[in-house]
């Protein structure tokens, strides 16, 4: 198991609370889709990307040399596997989450989104044999009815009207390339979460650099007002910083396969805000789809339920 990512008491409580952190990290990345949505002729795809894992890598820095240093000899004798994790869970996932944006509508990618804990379990069994508990799988089908219940508002039927589009396709290789880091994140070495974050961030960034070079050479720079500020602000410190940390946290205390069916939170979160934030009405599909997400997690994440 990783160290523990701080000594000071009450973070220390915190990292060992992986429901918790996983459960933020869901919450975090609800915005993040809904934010990036918002902002799409603001930030470009590449250039937002870059910049969030840029800035994140800066921000942890300070916090994260020391370690650096300690466990350098263990990063780099496992280059090539931190480089897969660079590549799947931070420079292509993010990259193509957000050009996707750019071309489909938010209904789609939270349906999209759904499959993840599916995707998940595939390439865990497809790489290292693991396979889902029957209460693994049970858990996810049923959270994701409850997922398909608030996205369609209890009109199942509207999966007949749904059209894809390039972005869609766009998205699900970004969703399947975060599958393979989730699974990936198993076999990691064994050095403090600061150093391993902190390497596969910067990583991640540096692979970037071309493509957003290449779009702000094109003239597609991010527009310079106060939107695009808090919107840099808000994805460098919440899903980019916050929320993999917690991830990776949440993943190493119980697994891929218990951790996956929190991503099922994402569009229970984001139908929360959509009450709270834009005055959307709670409806009886809501609290139907709340219900059955919230005990498919409950069921799949439970620790009876671990694979043997």
């Amino acid at each position: 198991m990783s160290p523990q990512p701080n000594q000071f008491p009450p973070l220390r409580w915190l990292g060992n609370q992986p429901y918790l952190l996983l459960s933020l990290t869901s919450r975090f990345w609800a915005a993040n889709i809904v934010l990036a949505r918002f902002v799409a002729g603001h930030a470009p795809p590449m250039t937002l990307s870059w910049i969030r894992w840029i800035g994140a890598f800066i921000l942890l820095w300070p916090f994260a040399k020391d370690h650096l240093r300690k466990d350098w000899p263990i990063l780099r004798a496992n280059l090539p596997l931190l480089l897969l994790l660079s590549a799947t869970g931070f420079a292509y996932n993010n990259a193509a989450s957000y050009l996707a944006l750019q071309y489909t509508e938010a209904l789609n990618a939270l349906l999209i989104q759904s499959s993840a804990p599916l995707f998940v379990a595939v390439w865990a069994l497809f790489l290292f044999g693991v396979r889902l508990t029957w209460a693994q799988l049970a858990g996810i089908v049923i959270s994701l009815a409850g997922v398909l219940t608030i996205i369609l508002r209890g009109d199942f039927g509207a999966l007949a009207t749904i059209r894809f589009n390039k972005g869609d396709l766009l998205f699900a290789s970004a969703v399947l390339a975060f599958g393979l880091y989730s699974a990936v994140m198993t076999r990691r070495p064994t050095t403090h979460p600061l150093s391993l974050i902190t390497f596969t961030m910067a990583c991640g960034s540096i692979m970037l650099v071309p493509l957003a070079g290449w779009e702000i050479a094109s003239g597609h720079g991010p527009k310079a007002d106060l939107l695009t500020a808090a919107t840099l602000a808000y994805v460098v410190i919440f899903p980019s910083t916050l929320a993999y940390l917690g991830f990776n946290r949440g993943v190493a205390l119980i697994g891929p396969n218990r951790a996956a069916p929190f991503l099922h939170l994402v569009p229970v979160f984001g139908s929360v805000m959509a009450i709270a934030l834009l005055g959307e009405a709670l409806k009886p599909f809501h609290v139907i789809g709340y219900v059955l997400v919230l005990g498919g997690v409950v069921i799949a994440s439970r620790q009876g339920s671990a694979a043997k």
